[in-house]
């Protein structure tokens, strides 16, 4: 089972594998607040993307394809993903936004869902 969170928001047994998919450090979250299993910034969108995104909704249709392209040069950190979720029967990706329906990890848990 593949869910997506607010790293903000209270953790729960049922999260499973909690794994932080943001590059930088949420702002404010001290780091055993935050309860995650494994931080992969790496997975994250590119510090150009994450940047010329900046969370306008009106550049989200384009944000998803250029994202989706560099998840593909990242396979190895995919199939640890994937790894975790099925050692912990759910993975739970942890993101700082805001917006709960436009950033990286909707993107992420698609892509991880079609594999």
């Amino acid at each position: 089972m593949l869910r997506i969170k607010r790293v903000y928001d209270k953790p729960a047994r049922e999260d499973g594998g909690r794994v932080l998919v943001d590059r930088l450090w949420p702002r404010g979250m001290q780091k055993e607040a935050a309860k995650i299993d494994l931080w992969i910034k790496e997975v994250a969108p590119s510090d150009a993307l994450r940047k010329s995104f900046c969370h306008d909704v009106k550049k989200w249709p384009e944000f998803q394809k250029k994202y989706r392209a560099e998840l593909k040069q990242k396979k190895e950190m995919l199939a640890e993903l994937k790894k975790i979720e099925k050692k912990h029967g759910t993975l739970t990706l942890l993101f700082g936004a805001k917006d709960e329906e436009h950033n990286q990890a909707v993107v992420l848990a698609e892509v991880l869902k079609e594999q």
